[in-house]
């Protein structure tokens, strides 16, 4: 559900049908990624003898810049989503040439931003029958995160990692298990070259308005409350400012580029203009303009990070997103664990935020999930149901930092206008809306941020709001009384049995006193027992 919608299938495959519907694929197979930036349209195809080990067989940058104007007027111009769309085709055409079985196209922030981006997505079906993706700043972390972690042994500290594109930012901090925090800020290369452009030409006053500008770029505390281990920096000009630098030796295929080396550069390209950085320098023509600002922006971030180097990886969203489309395929519980620990750290870093009752919200999660998976086959949902379950019910109190009362509405407000790593905008919505039924009025037509739900996210968030409902009555003195439950169906009920410290007799009436939805969303009563376990 991530990003916009498009009428045409998820995740086009030029020959995904070959792999066969629920089948596991056979190993060597070659899949593809498209990254659709703000300042290039980058293709990378592989071939993988198993979901870890590939070899490169395509690296394609075409030089198609769709942030300029969007950032300035707000629309993709025509001769731009021309370039592109013809692009995109021929790159479907390379990969049907290399028999791609499984692809994943995606795209950035100057198409998300775009007012007309909805209509360029559509078209890039029609016309070069690709499926492309909007996402997201936090699932842009993800997945350079996915990448980083393949080349960056990370140990067992805290990263921050950095990626500066031509319309965004995004600022994380991570360890070897998954993305802890992110942000996404507007501040990208090609956007601060747009708003800065009658002072290109004059190195001087650029550098000063650049040095205003970048000043403004504040990270949050959370980055501070525990020592990093460093700072990890992607994207195409970090790369290219590493191979300009004199550089400290690093583990393989990874680059140390010493801060001091980068503070050098930067006084070097302040004092040369467009023209004498491509030809003295050798600088690409669309790599010349944009260096400069990067360059500023990666140096504020690895003081924040208090680190004297930066490691560069030479990976980006383009290899996040092929190694996260093989893992999929080749899906197993080794995955569904480390999505789960994904949906976890996110979620614990927003509750910290707005210091919630964690051991309530884990321990409401953990039964939440816990019915879910015994239910599976009555409520038939999905696993990304399960994800939306997961987050909601550890973050379904955090609206009490706002005000008790009404706390359900205030967790809809800041869930939804929160980004967590893994997750897009329509699950987001999702998420917010089963954190705000949790307690109280069931949905309603008339309840705004429901109604705008498609049918199917609807019947989602009933059935997960009910589930929830009964995970959070069970632990209504917020004690972690209840330590287990069974849960069964039999003749029109849905049969509990608790298991825990104590009478559990309150459990049982909150549990009672939050089934209607369950009827709804079911159409079944509720039978609930418990047992009484022995402390040791």
């Amino acid at each position: 559900m991530a990003g916009k919608s498009v009428p045409v299938p998820k995740r086009n495959v030029p020959a995904q049908r070959a792999l066969g519907a629920g089948s596991k694929p056979r190993f060597p197979l070659r899949a593809a990624a498209v990254d659709v930036g703000s300042n290039a349209i980058r293709l990378l195809v592989a071939e993988f003898k198993d979901p870890h080990s590939y070899r490169v067989l395509e690296n394609v940058r075409a030089s198609v810049r769709l942030g300029h104007g969007v950032f300035l007027t707000g629309k993709l111009s025509p001769e731009v989503t021309r370039e592109a769309i013809r692009t995109l085709a021929a790159f479907k055409k390379r990969m049907e040439e290399l028999r791609v079985v499984a692809c994943h196209a995606v795209a950035t922030s100057a198409v998300r931003e775009s007012a007309n981006g909805e209509e360029f997505l559509k078209r890039v079906w029609r016309e070069a029958r690709l499926y492309l993706e909007t996402i997201n700043g936090s699932e842009e972390a993800r997945l350079i995160h996915r990448a980083v972690k393949e080349r960056v042994e990370m140990g067992t500290g805290r990263w921050l990692l950095a990626d500066l594109g031509g319309g965004s930012v995004e600022v994380s901090v991570a360890d070897a298990s998954g993305v802890i925090w992110t942000e996404s800020h507007t501040m990208g290369a090609v956007r601060l070259l747009e708003e800065l452009a009658g002072s290109a030409d004059d190195p001087g006053r650029l550098q000063r308005l650049l040095t205003e500008y970048v000043d403004t770029l504040r990270i949050s505390s959370a980055i501070t409350k525990e020592p990093l281990m460093g700072c990890i920096a992607t994207g195409g000009n970090i790369e290219t400012l590493a191979q300009m630098g004199p550089l400290r030796p690093g583990p393989e295929r990874v680059a140390r580029l010493p801060l001091r080396s980068l503070d050098k550069l930067i006084g070097q390209l302040a004092c040369l203009s467009y023209r004498e950085r491509v030809e003295g320098l050798g600088l690409r023509e669309d790599r010349a303009d944009v260096i400069f600002p990067a360059a500023m922006i990666y140096a504020k971030l690895a003081r924040f990070a208090k680190a004297e180097e930066i490691l560069v990886p030479f990976v980006g969203v383009k290899e996040g997103v092929l190694l996260d489309l093989v893992d999929g395929l080749a899906e197993g519980r080794d995955q569904r664990d480390r999505e789960e620990r994904q949906v976890e750290l996110a979620a614990l870093a927003l509750g910290r935020k707005y210091h919630f009752d964690e051991a309530h919200g884990r321990h409401v999660a953990r039964l939440s999930l816990s019915l879910f998976d015994q239910l599976a086959t009555v409520h038939k949902l999905g696993a990304r149901d399960r994800r939306a379950l997961h987050a909601a019910a550890l973050l379904h109190d955090i609206g009490s930092y706002v005000s008790y009362s009404g706390h359900h509405k205030h967790s809809h407000y800041l869930i939804s206008h929160s980004n967590l790593a893994g997750f897009g905008q329509r699950e987001m919505e999702v998420v917010a809306n089963v954190a705000r039924y949790h307690r109280r009025s069931a949905p309603k037509a008339e309840h705004e941020a429901y109604a705008v739900l498609d049918r199917k996210e609807k019947a989602a968030v009933l059935k997960l709001s009910s589930l929830m409902r009964l995970a959070d009555a069970m632990d209504r003195e917020r004690r972690q009384k209840v330590y287990s439950v069974k849960a069964e169906v039999k003749d029109g009920l849905l049969k509990l049995r608790l298991e825990g410290q104590g009478d559990l007799l309150l459990e049982g009436w909150s549990l009672k006193k939050k089934a209607d939805l369950l009827l709804r969303a079911f159409g079944l009563g509720l039978e609930v027992t418990s047992r009484e376990r022995e402390e040791t």
